[in-house]
This record gives structure tokens, C-alpha cells and sequence, in this order.
């Protein structure tokens, strides 16, 4: 530990929670940190699942535009995703280690950096939105019903980068509780005013992204305000800001295959998204409720997941070894269970969930439906590949992470979705079969990459 060296000093929360991350009972820790933000995952889940029907309300190539479009933006929100996930990992090292002037550095460092980027790709985008959605492959329909929406959302880009960066930090210091109730606080706001927008003012598309404008913007007004008080090690200082080399590089280091993996991951499914409207617009719509009712069991997964790749980087700077490797178990034992039961719970319900989004069209609803019965079978198996993750991320192997998601898509999906198309007679059903074959596949690959990973760790860190 390098806390006598420190000029910068924790507060009393602080220490305890780093105490509580290196020491305490690992299932308590994973639950403790992990559980809100599973909550605040699955809430974000009943947002857009509840933005795909306020969109449906309008018509169904609204949710069609959404869905699509929704994909196109996270392409761009990698960036600055994957800079708050790849450098909110080497935070949470530097806390592990107890170099709190470091964290301090990376913090105002990862802000500056975040809005120089969002600033820059608005700037380089936002005058050619149409030519840039065409070359993203997006239907002239969808171009026609969505260029308005898509333009706001990408004002939005920006401001989340530094939300996402905030979130971040405030993850890497075990603040999952104030995580919940800001975004909490967010899901509202952007609900009250979706509905506002929808159904009292029956206004199109476009409200439906300056909603979540609003919202956004309020909880940026809210983390700049918590980062510029005090003197926290985690809050931001212009002084602190650097560029050395041992302050943003690893960072950089940690965040570029991130990016890459985020990036990659959602212009495959844009891809796979041109790909279903050999079925017709509507199939788009049906494969993005799908994703969305899929999304209730990944979305906690991935909650549990953030949460231990912050632990996991805390160990392993603490050089708490062991715990390193409790932590994965317990956080796979948790997203098993969450597949389980979730998933098994909306197979039950199938023809409520489906109600919820059909706009009244039966072809709609059996879309739906036929779409997400195969994909409610990997579940399961995600909530392993999510453990996985966690367990890369939290030791800062993000290469091979990059390499797990792009064979998801890459290999797993979008050569398989073709081969379904050309050379098999299921039709419709080729959209949710390839669903099932790449998020089985994918967890196969990262359990044997896992397997290795453990085995080498165990070599290096335990066993000598």
C-alpha cells in the first residue's frame, strides 16, 4: 500500500468501503455492490422497454426506427462507454494499491478526455447525419421516420460520456447505492416526460429522445456539482489533470480494446438488424422487443458484473489474490440464478410480454413471440459469459474480452444468420435460432478462455 505517500486523502466512507472490498465476506461485498446495481440495470430495462411501446403508441415503424437507430447510437456511445469502463477498471486499481493521488489524476484526466472526445465526434457527425445513417445501412423508411430523433440522441452522446464517466467513479468507489437512486431519479424523469410528450401532447418520435435530453442533462448538473465539492480523491480538479504517461496511458491502454469491442459489438447488430428485413420492417421491431425482454435477464447480469470487475481490479491492486477468484465464482453462481428464474418467468408469460409491444397486430405479436422463444434459451448461459467478463475486465485483460465479443457477432451470429437464410427452410424462426446459437456459442468460447485464464493466474499469483 502506498497510502503514506499520498498528499490527496480518503474520506471516512471511502476507507471503509475499501476495507469492506479487500476484507469482508465475498458474497456480502458482491451483494452489497452489485445488487443496486443490478437494480438500476433492470430499471434502465423497464425504460426501454417502456420507450418501445410509448414509441408503438405513435405507430410500429416507430419501433422499428427505435430499434434500429437505438443500435446505430450505441456504435458512437462506445467510445465514450468504453473509456469509462476500461479506464473506470484502472481507478479502481490505483484505489486497490492505495495511490489515491493517482486516482485523483485519472479522475480529471477521464473527464477532460471523455468531453474532448464527445465534442469531437459531434462536430464530425452531426452535419452529415443523413450520409452517415445510409452508411450505417439504416432503411430509408427508418432514415425518413428517424433523422430528427437521432440527431437529438446524439446530443444526448455527449453529455452521457461524462454521466457514464461519473457513474464510473462513483462504481470504482463502491457507491452503488447513490448509483441507483441518481438513475433512478433519471428513469423517472425521462418516463414522466416520454409520457408527457406521447400521450398528452401526441407528439412524434423526436420527444421521445428530447426526453431522455432532460434527464440526462439533469443528472450532469447533479455530477458536477459532487465531483467539484470537497477535496475527494475521487472528485475532479484541473490542477489534477495530466498527461503523463503513467496517469492516462494505461487508461488509454485498458479503454481501446473496450471501445473496439463495443463498437464492433453494435455494428454487428445493425448488421444483423439490415439482415432481418428480408422478413420486413416489422421484423426489425420484433427482434429489438425481443432484445429487450432478453434484456431483463442480462441487464441485472451485467449490473453484478460491473460490480465484480470493480472488485476484482481492487484485489487484485491489493494483491488480495485468492479473492480475486471468489469474487467470478460467486458473481457466476448470482447470474445463473438470475436466468434462470427471469427467463423462465417471461417464457411463462410469453403472451403478456408480447401485448405489451404488438400495437394490436397480431402478425406483430407472434413475431415476438417467436423470436424471443429462442432467445430466452440463452440466458443461462450469459449470465456465465457475463462472470467471464468480469473476471477479464477486472484483471484488465481487455483484449481478450474484445476477442470473445466479436467472435459473438462476427462468427456466431452474423455468418450464421446467413447460412439459416440461404440454406435452411426456417424463415422467420432463422431470427431468434441464430440468437440462441451465438449466446450458447459465445459462452462456450469464453469458459475455455476463462479456464486458461484461471490456470495461468493460479500459476502466477497463487501456487508459486
Amino acid at each position: 500500500m502506498k497510502t503514506s505517500e499520498n498528499k490527496v486523502k480518503l474520506n471516512k466512507r471511502d476507507e471503509r468501503y475499501l476495507n469492506m472490498s479487500l476484507n469482508d465476506n465475498m458474497w456480502k461485498v458482491i451483494l452489497y455492490i452489485g445488487t443496486p446495481l443490478a437494480m438500476y440495470q433492470m430499471l434502465s430495462q423497464i425504460f426501454a422497454i417502456l420507450d418501445t411501446m410509448m414509441a408503438a403508441h405513435i405507430s410500429k415503424e416507430s419501433v422499428s426506427a427505435v430499434a434500429y437507430l437505438s443500435q446505430v447510437n450505441h456504435i458512437l456511445s462506445a467510445v465514450g462507454g468504453g473509456l469509462a469502463v476500461g479506464a473506470g477498471i484502472k481507478i479502481s486499481h490505483a484505489f486497490g494499491q492505495g495511490d489515491f493521488d493517482l486516482v485523483k489524476k485519472r479522475v480529471s484526466s477521464l473527464y477532460i478526455l471523455c468531453l474532448s472526445v464527445g465534442v469531437l465526434m459531434l462536430a464530425g457527425i452531426l452535419p452529415f447525419t443523413g450520409q452517415f445513417l445510409r452508411l450505417a445501412g439504416t432503411p430509408e423508411g427508418l432514415i425518413a421516420v428517424g433523422t430528427s430523433y437521432f440527431i437529438v440522441q446524439l446530443l444526448t452522446m455527449v453529455i452521457t460520456f461524462l454521466n457514464n464517466v461519473y457513474i464510473a467513479v462513483e462504481r470504482a468507489r463502491g457507491n452503488a447505492k447513490l448509483i441507483f437512486k441518481l438513475n433512478l431519479m433519471v428513469i423517472l424523469t425521462k418516463l414522466s416526460l416520454t409520457a408527457f410528450f406521447v400521450y398528452i401532447l401526441n407528439s412524434g418520435l423526436v420527444m421521445i429522445a428530447v426526453a431522455s435530453l432532460i434527464s440526462q442533462f439533469i443528472l450532469l448538473v447533479i455530477a458536477v456539482y459532487n465531483s467539484l465539492k470537497g477535496d475527494s480523491a475521487f472528485g475532479f480538479s484541473l490542477s489534477s489533470v495530466s498527461k503523463e504517461r503513467r496517469v492516462i496511458g494505461p487508461m488509454i491502454q485498458n479503454s481501446v480494446p473496450v471501445i473496439a469491442e463495443k463498437a464492433l459489438f453494435a455494428f454487428g447488430k445493425t448488421i444483423v438488424n439490415a439482415m432481418c428485413t428480408l422478413y420486413g420492417d416489422l421484423m426489425v421491431g420484433a427482434m429489438g422487443v425481443s432484445n429487450n425482454l432478453g434484456g431483463f435477464t442480462t441487464m441485472p447480469q451485467n449490473g453484478y458484473q460491473e460490480g465484480c470487475a470493480s472488485i476484482i481490479s481492487q484485489n487484485f491492486g491489493a494483491r488480495k489474490y485468492e479473492r480475486v477468484l471468489k469474487a467470478f465464482y460467486v458473481t457466476m453462481l448470482i447470474n445463473i440464478f438470475l436466468g434462470a428464474v427471469i427467463s423462465g418467468f417471461e417464457i411463462w408469460q410469453m403472451d403478456f410480454f408480447a401485448s405489451l409491444f404488438d400495437s394490436g397486430s397480431l402478425e406483430f405479436h407472434e413475431m415476438i413471440k417467436l423470436v424471443y422463444r429462442y432467445e430466452a434459451l440463452g440466458a443461462v448461459p450469459l449470465g456465465i459469459n457475463s462472470a467471464v467478463m468480469a473476471l477479464l475486465y477486472g484483471l484488465g485483460r481487455t483484449k481478450l474480452t474484445l476477442i470473445v465479443n466479436i467472435a459473438r457477432v462476427f462468427v456466431f451470429r452474423i455468418p450464421v444468420f446467413w447460412f439459416l437464410q440461404n440454406f435452411t427452410s426456417f424463415g422467420e424462426a432463422s431470427v431468434g435460432i441464430v440468437m440462441m446459437v451465438s449466446n450458447i456459442s459465445v459462452t462456450v468460447m469464453s469458459s475455455l478462455v476463462a479456464f486458461l485464464v484461471i490456470r495461468s493466474y493460479k500459476a502466477e499469483y497463487i501456487s508459486a
